[in-house]
């Protein structure tokens, strides 16, 4: 994983706001060729182990309702290069076009096998492929959609200096974020005004402490997350 001079950065990342974070990241080359190394060998040992079971969750999704396995849309990852993300559908076919980008707690949009896929964040898994393309790693910012990337204040635009992660420190703390979003007459509003900020506070902080032991802590508390831990 390279972190290209600051020079050749997009213009919007060349802000002051952005420059300690890189200055931080710079110092840390070694430890960010050895992220790339560990998300290449991960990503290959994982998608052969997991192929069974992924295959048998496709077929699941595609007897449960209509529509495609996976859901495809457009996310943004490191220096602000879009891509399209692997997830398995979890909502019908048109939930984009019927609601939110934000999902709430007990959305309708979700489907049957989408609930428990959800619960056990099982519908993330085909980011394994976006992880050997080298759109996303498997600890980083969770990538978000373009139109609130557009509302990212100058620091925050410090997260796309790596590429998206699978899981991260904030999205451990914020697994219920649904259930956060449940009473908000405004979910955009609220998720933008309110839990966006408070998620880029972890992703940030993040930034600055990075290093290969830290991530593997994030993906140990992970599994634990899901197995029903509570980190405050």
């Amino acid at each position: 994983m390279r972190l290209i001079s600051w020079e050749k950065l997009p213009e919007e990342l060349r802000c002051p706001e952005v420059r300690p974070y890189y200055d931080a990241l710079a110092k840390k080359r070694a430890a960010l060729a050895a992220k790339r190394c560990f998300d290449l060998t991960a990503g290959v040992l994982m998608t052969v182990l997991l192929s069974l079971p992924m295959g048998l969750i496709a077929l699941a999704v595609k007897l449960d309702s209509e529509g495609t396995v996976f859901f495809r849309q457009e996310r943004v990852t490191q220096y602000g290069k879009r891509f399209r993300i692997h997830k398995f559908r979890t909502m019908v076919s048109n939930a984009d076009r019927i609601g939110s980008a934000v999902t709430i707690s007990g959305d309708s949009r979700v489907t049957g096998v989408g609930k428990f896929l959800r619960r056990f964040r099982l519908d993330e898994l085909p980011q394994l492929f976006d992880v050997l393309q080298g759109n996303m790693s498997f600890v980083g910012t969770r990538p978000e959609v373009p139109r609130y990337v557009e509302r990212y204040t100058p620091e925050m635009l410090a997260t796309l200096l790596l590429p998206a992660g699978i899981t991260s420190e904030a999205s451990i703390r914020y697994k219920d974020e649904a259930a956060l979003l449940d009473q908000a007459e405004d979910v955009d509003k609220v998720y933008t005004e309110q839990v966006l900020p408070a998620k880029m506070r972890w992703n940030l902080e993040s930034l600055l402490h990075f290093g290969p032991g830290q991530e593997l802590l994030t993906m140990l508390r992970t599994v634990l997350a899901v197995l029903g831990k509570d980190y405050a």
